[in-house]
């Protein structure tokens, strides 16, 4: 079983940076495909990016190219998520997501959220203008 506490979330102004991590638990976080999704009040949770447990393909959604980085710290069992230049559309409560170890899976299934067997609570970030 793995477990996943997300933190780093708050209030930003627009243009500002935040940095989210992901803490996991157990022995196989270095086998976990590990994502980003977020939720915003009144709309569904969207894939935001993922990182895969080898060779350090990355992936991301449009909106979020050239100022969200992913990362992971597998010495650490952590997972972070740098955001730059955040903007009024990026508030919402972020989950940090894990693939269950050792799955196999194409780039068309890290961003959809039944790939992911394991979630966090959740972290609240709110961007203001």
């Amino acid at each position: 079983q793995v477990q996943l506490v997300e933190s780093g979330g708050g209030l930003v102004e627009a243009g500002g940076s935040l940095t989210l991590s992901c803490a996991a638990s157990g022995r196989t976080f270095s086998r976990l495909g590990m994502g980003w999704f977020r939720q915003a009040p009144g709309k569904e949770r969207e894939f935001v990016s993922h990182i895969r447990w080898r060779g350090g393909i990355t992936y991301y959604r449009d909106s979020v190219k050239g100022r969200f980085t992913i990362s992971r710290d597998n010495a650490k069992k952590k997972v972070y998520l740098q955001m730059n230049s955040l903007k009024s559309e990026d508030t919402a409560v972020y989950y940090c997501a894990a693939v269950g170890p050792d799955k196999v899976y194409s780039d068309t299934y890290a961003f959809r959220p039944t790939l992911y067997d394991y979630w966090g609570q959740g972290t609240q970030v709110t961007v203001s203008s």
